[in-house]
């Protein structure tokens, strides 16, 4: 029912705003949007459920968040930005591969690092019959025992990051991704969240 009166006439429209729309006599009301900045920590899972009964971002939400999801996940070794909501389209929007968002992550890993492996990132590398790419790839600091290594990337391939490395023989010690779009983790501590305000998620969608 619409504002009290039966509806019989198929593709009859309503103003969520302002009529009051019932089904079985109980009143529905438009959900509310969720977009949630969540730092994900270390020895942490995206899943909701996990058979081995680790950690998971959701315990660090409310309780009553029960109907978002994460945008995309970072593997249980991994850390730093990750976005949930309850908004479908704007999930799909940022994680499918032909809108190629662009996320950010800095790599500590074993050894030196040397420009021409990070020029060979950005040509493109084979590893499994997929080709993976950097976006563009930066070396922040270097010395003979470690290298931090800055990674632009946009296709979101599993495990990227850690491939690209691994087909170089170089082992990852730590990896954070500290952007998605034009939005940065900045000062969000681990296991801490934020609403993403209004004008970062048109930022986010524009990029699109």
């Amino acid at each position: 029912m619409v504002n009290g009166q039966t509806v019989r006439l198929l593709g009859s429209k309503v103003d969520p705003v302002h009529d009051s729309v019932a089904v079985d006599g109980k009143i529905v009301r438009v959900k509310k949007k969720i977009y949630i900045a969540l730092h994900k920590p270390l020895n942490c899972v995206c899943s909701r459920n996990d058979e081995l009964k680790r950690p998971t971002i959701y315990d660090l939400l409310p309780a009553e968040w029960t109907t978002v999801n994460s945008v995309g996940r970072l593997d249980f070794k991994s850390e730093g930005l990750i976005f949930l909501t309850n908004d479908g389209e704007f999930a799909l929007r940022l994680t499918h591969p032909r809108y190629g968002i662009r996320k950010k992550y800095v790599t500590t890993v074993e050894g030196k690092v040397l420009p021409e492996m990070l020029r060979n990132f950005v040509a493109g590398i084979y590893d499994g019959g997929e080709k993976l790419k950097a976006l563009s790839a930066h070396l922040l600091a270097s010395s003979h025992s470690k290298s931090v290594v800055e990674l632009d990337l946009a296709e979101g391939k599993n495990r990227e990051v850690r491939r690209l490395f691994e087909s170089q023989n170089v082992t990852v010690k730590k990896l954070v991704r500290t952007q998605i779009g034009k939005i940065k983790l900045g000062e969000l501590k681990p296991g801490k969240w934020r609403t993403l305000s209004e004008a970062e998620i048109k930022t986010l969608i524009s990029d699109l």
